[in-house]
């Protein structure tokens, strides 16, 4: 059985290491190609056999670094295979619009979330310039708000001032006429228990007058008649109670002829 891990080589008699010359082989011409995996950045379709692709695939690619810039961002292909038809794909970087670029081989497919309102497809710079715009007309909107609640507390303030100087007015005009401005706590109770005694007056003179307006209808003869009130009478009658009245309830079982059995103690 073989060691697990070599530690002594063979060397046979004739080995010269003379004879070993480094040799470099030539260089690659044209541009840089080496074999990458990645996932595809974007839902596609593949135009030869409308294969559907969708984004996050993962695929073994060939990575090419192409003669062309953005600024200083040098700009990348990738070259893949239908999963379908081995058909080639391609596509590159777009460092301008911070995305992809598919060049020939698919096609790819509409994303909703990428389309303004009017249904166009738009790159980042276009999104950019419509959110700030939006955001330009929330503020214009948000400032408006503003400005009407500015103006309503304005009026609310102009209200208020016009109520304490019509008040210091009614103030001064009773001061010159020699009676006394400032109202106390115990006047302030003195008219309220005055008019809660004319409330009550007046209540009791409304139901004297109901009492007095109010025609008896006998309907049964064995009734004793009853007796008329005076208004005498009527005035020296406690004020009337409203509190509630709990009725007694009637036994249904003794009319029915349904006699209840006693309890045992």
């Amino acid at each position: 059985m073989s060691e697990r891990k070599v530690l002594q080589k063979y060397f046979p008699p004739d080995f010269d290491p003379s004879k070993i010359t480094r040799t470099r082989g030539p260089k690659q011409a044209g541009p840089k190609v080496q074999t990458v995996r990645l996932m595809a950045p974007f839902p596609l379709k593949c135009t030869a056999c409308g294969e559907y692709i969708y984004k996050g695939r993962k695929f073994n690619a060939r990575k090419e670094t192409t003669e062309e810039k953005y600024y200083s961002i040098p700009i990348y292909r990738f070259y893949i295979r239908c999963t379908r038809c081995s058909g080639e794909i391609t596509f590159k970087t777009d460092p301008k619009n911070m995305d992809y670029e598919c060049e020939r081989g698919a096609k790819r497919n509409t994303e909703p979330w990428r389309m303004n309102g009017a249904g166009i497809q738009e790159s980042d710079e276009e999104r950019l310039d419509r959110l700030e715009r939006e955001e330009e007309e929330k503020n214009a909107m948000e400032e408006l708000e503003t400005k009407t609640l500015d103006a309503k507390r304005e009026m609310a303030v102009a209200d208020a001032l016009d109520e304490i100087r019509t008040r210091n007015a009614r103030n001064e005009r009773i001061g010159k006429d020699g009676t006394e401005v400032t109202v106390t706590r115990e006047s302030i109770d003195g008219e309220k228990l005055r008019q809660e005694k004319e409330d009550e007056e007046a209540a009791r003179m409304a139901f004297m007058r109901r009492h007095d307006a109010m025609e008896e209808i006998i309907e049964d003869d064995d009734i004793a008649p009853i007796s008329t009130i005076t208004k005498e009478a009527a005035l020296e009658m406690p004020p009337p109670s409203f509190k509630r009245v709990v009725k007694k309830k009637k036994d249904h079982a003794a009319a029915l002829g349904i006699k209840k059995k006693p309890s045992i103690a």
